[in-house]
């Protein structure tokens, strides 16, 4: 039998507990998903398969990609528009981004950012420049998807856009915004009175006899339990990165590779939604976080198997790393020389090269790299950062210096940080669909086990962003369901209402 068949609500011989909402997971979707169904009225019960809720979120360095015009942007001087931010995230996060989906979290960003102060989560409004994937200290405010760099520069004025936390342990070592995101939002979870049950594990759905999602049977302590949700079940358990089986039908460049994820982003829920019919999209689609400092890499050159360069080395670190993983196997060196090396020691850490060399092809022996292609794309690079111009991909000329004797390389194999975008298929209210594109009924999902606003590229901030704003439709769309309310979702404040 299949271990995640749905379950017949009449082989239930009595419910061990009923409520109007059932969420599944307390990550970053999980628990906005819960505020607003509470806050919308409904009797709430949380499930987290882990001992605690934070998931995958609270392990990330907290950035949440808004914009339109947030009070943040305003105090740090940068002016914005949803429209701007529209046509960016277009380009960013596709091709095949849900511009509906797009639309809707940049018409509501600005609301979602107020949303998230007034649930008590800090913002210290500074700006953070410096050549890191997160601030250092608890500064606000950063560009954390390429906005300033090639191609999109010069596709949409550049604006700022990646929030973060301001969490009282930042250090130079990293931030601790995730951490403290989850903190705030659980806290107010449990202010509202919502119910939450850890150590509590779904695989299967239960069904009525119209097909309509009623239930979950939930495993916890070792004893199997039937949970009635009576308005809907929202999803909200992570994506598949540590199912193999799914990622080798789907995305394989990810297998292997070094995943970020709590263990229990593990494809079971999503296996239990399919199995009631819950159709998905992009499944083959992940993010790939090129873990070599910026400091390093933004002034250096990056190199495939061929010797050849391939992307413009100041774009967002995951751009560089879908390229690098997705298009060139994972093959990748970063060649740099000793300046740069020098100039990056406060923002390098412990990064050493692997080769270094007197000549290019000296290092290109040493690497494996074939030596002519190696030598004409140095010299070739020499002389784009003489002239000021990177004619090949438009690096900006702030990050172009011509590279000298001695030379260094990295290998950039394994360098590659994974983990999936796609999953279900929802409307932007987090109605779960099924193949034909109409709704399963009693099921919602939203966070990285469905298909958001990063559909096959991605910017930083655009889970924590994309999980709680779309986990908020989602339980409102649950909370408001079979009462005869409407279902056009208006999301709202973090009070009581």
């Amino acid at each position: 039998m299949n271990d995640f068949a749905a379950l017949k609500e009449s082989e239930i011989a009595a419910w061990d507990r009923q409520v109007d909402v059932i969420v599944v997971g307390c990550g970053a979707a999980g628990v906005s998903a819960a505020i607003e169904a509470r806050t919308t009225g409904a009797e709430v019960l949380a499930l987290e398969a882990a001992g605690e809720s934070g998931g995958t979120s609270a392990m990330s360095g907290g950035l949440i990609y808004l914009g339109g015009g947030t009070a943040l942007q305003k105090a740090c001087g940068f002016e914005d528009s949803p429209e701007q931010m529209a046509r960016f995230l277009m380009a960013a996060c596709g091709p095949h981004a849900d511009e509906e989906k797009v639309r809707i979290y940049c018409e509501g960003s600005v609301a979602h950012y107020d949303w998230l102060v007034e649930c008590g989560v800090p913002f210290t409004p500074s700006f953070w420049s410096a050549p890191t994937a997160e601030p250092w200290n608890d500064d606000g405010l950063m560009f954390s998807g390429g906005e300033d760099a090639a191609p999109f520069a010069d596709l949409v004025k550049p604006a700022p856009r990646g929030h973060c936390p301001a969490a009282p342990t930042a250090s130079r070592h990293g931030s601790a915004g995730g951490f403290l995101l989850m903190q705030v939002l659980a806290r107010r979870v449990a202010e509202l009175g919502v119910e939450q049950s850890n150590n509590t594990r779904v695989r299967r759905l239960v069904v009525d006899d119209r097909g309509a999602v009623v239930g979950v049977v939930a495993r916890r302590f070792g004893q199997d339990l039937h949970l009635a949700a009576r308005r809907g079940v929202v999803l909200a358990a992570g994506g598949f990165i540590h199912d193999d089986r799914l990622l080798s039908e789907h995305a394989p460049a990810l297998v292997g590779t070094d995943k970020l994820g709590v263990e229990e982003n593990d494809g079971s829920v999503l296996r239990a939604a399919m199995a009631v019919g819950a159709a998905t999209v992009h499944m083959d689609a992940g993010e790939a976080a090129f873990s070599v400092p910026p400091a390093l890499v933004k002034p250096g050159i990056l190199v495939d198997a061929e010797g050849r360069r391939f992307i413009n080395e100041d774009a967002y670190l995951g751009r560089v790393g879908q390229h690098g993983l997705f298009r060139r196997d994972g093959r990748v060196w970063l060649v740099f020389d000793e300046k740069i090396f020098d100039a990056a020691e406060e923002f390098r850490g412990p990064v050493q090269p692997h080769v270094v060399a007197e000549t290019v092809e000296e290092l290109a022996e040493e690497t494996g790299l074939p030596v002519s292609a190696l030598v004409e794309t140095v010299a070739a690079y020499n002389r784009a950062a003489e002239a000021g111009r990177d004619e090949q991909f438009g690096k900006s000329g702030r990050w172009l210096e011509p590279l000298r004797s001695p030379f260094a390389a990295l290998d950039a194999r394994g360098r590659f940080r994974t983990f999936t975008l796609g999953g279900l298929r929802t409307d932007p209210d987090g109605v779960v669909l099924d193949r034909e594109g109409l709704p399963v009924p009693g099921l919602y999902a939203a966070g990285r086990i469905a298909s958001g606003i990063p559909a096959t590229g991605y910017v930083s901030g655009a889970s924590l962003g994309d999980c709680t704003f779309f986990g908020r439709r989602a339980g409102a769309s649950a909370a408001l369901a079979r009462t005869g309310n409407s279902t056009t979702v208006e999301v709202g404040s973090c009070a009581t209402r």
